[in-house]
């Protein structure tokens, strides 16, 4: 087959939660965004129900009914965009619970699903979601009449243990949710890590699930195998690719695998020198990624391999990202819908 298999392993991202689970002395949830990072949102949430989730978020209401169909009843799905206009449907139907980011969004639920659950999402200094201090303040006793299940933060540099802005945004957060005994949560996988002063009453760890820094222990859930569609040799002086923008500087022996840029292997992979593998060989990346091809010098290879691995235990998604100067994040949410995908339990 010419397509390219990609395998999550769920075990590991079973284990990954229970890893990052035994760091907190508090709950702990999952994030499953974006696909489940791209991996399918019902997968990925039906092995971390089965791992010990019971709450789950997502970006959109939409996320969350598929969430929803997938667990049943009884998990909790919070929605981080809130309750937008469009969405009490769904909301209602599927049981989310939005987590509400403005005075509009609080009127609108009150007004359109005053019974449903919801919790809110404080600005504690990032400037992108939530209800600024000022905001928060003059909502407060309204909000917390009408019982939230959540309050709710997001930390800007978590990622970077010694950024200032990590101390601000905790402070931040005590004072605005000070004396009230509503459930509070703040850190995601960086802030999980950056120990239990963030920790409060739940958190939601999600790249770290996923085998993505910056939680370093996490053991790699997904691998990319690409399938060799022909090989052939080059002379030195010959070139490859797209804009001959790679020259053989010695006689080489060059494999074009199945897969490019259309299935999330960025073109700057090509410029970054990229390493694909065949048991622990490296391969340089040579020439331009293409929409469907990426060609690969495999001279000091001691056999034509069938396919090379590009993501697994010889290469993170986040050294992948590195030499396509982006984040883990970005490669598994791009990671396409060509391959045949298999889940390992």
């Amino acid at each position: 087959m010419s397509t390219a298999k990609l395998t999550v392993d769920l075990t590991a991202l079973a284990e990954n939660w229970h890893a990052l689970d035994a760091l907190t002395g508090c709950e702990t949830g999952a994030v499953v965004k974006a696909n489940g990072y791209g991996l399918d949102a019902a997968e990925v949430s039906l092995a971390l129900a089965r791992a010990g989730a019971r709450q789950f978020f997502v970006a959109a209401a939409e996320e969350g009914a598929v969430v929803r169909q997938a667990l049943g009843p009884g998990p909790g799905i919070s929605v981080f965009s809130g309750h937008m206009e469009g969405d009490t449907a769904l909301i209602r139907d599927h049981d989310l619970i939005p987590m509400l980011n403005s005075v509009d969004q609080m009127l609108r639920h009150m007004e359109s699903h005053p019974a449903g659950r919801f919790g809110v999402q404080l600005d504690t200094g990032m400037n992108r979601l939530g209800m600024e201090p000022a905001e928060w303040a003059a909502l407060r006793d309204i909000a917390l009449a009408q019982k939230p299940v959540l309050l709710m933060s997001h930390l800007a540099c978590a990622d970077e243990a010694d950024h200032p802005m990590n101390r601000q945004q905790l402070r931040s957060f005590i004072e605005l949710t000070a004396n009230n005994d509503v459930p509070r949560a703040l850190a995601a996988t960086g802030g999980l890590l950056l120990g239990r002063d963030y920790h409060f009453d739940l958190t939601r760890p999600g790249v770290g699930l996923y085998g993505g820094l910056p939680f370093t222990e996490s053991r790699p859930v997904v691998s990319l195998a690409l399938p060799v569609i022909q090989i052939r040799d080059l002379a030195e002086g010959e070139t490859v690719g797209y804009g001959n923008v790679w020259t053989a500087p010695r006689p080489a022996r060059i494999a074009t695998v199945a897969a490019g840029y259309a299935d999330g292997l960025h073109r700057a992979l090509g410029a970054g020198g990229v390493m694909l593998f065949a048991d622990d060989t490296p391969c340089p990346v040579v020439g331009r990624v293409s929409m469907d091809m990426i060609t690969v010098d495999i001279t000091d290879l001691p056999t034509d391999p069938d396919s090379l691995e590009i993501l697994g235990q010889h290469q993170s998604i986040d050294t992948l990202a590195q030499a396509a100067g982006t984040i883990g994040y970005e490669i598994l949410t791009s990671l396409g819908g060509r391959y045949r995908r298999e889940y390992i339990a």
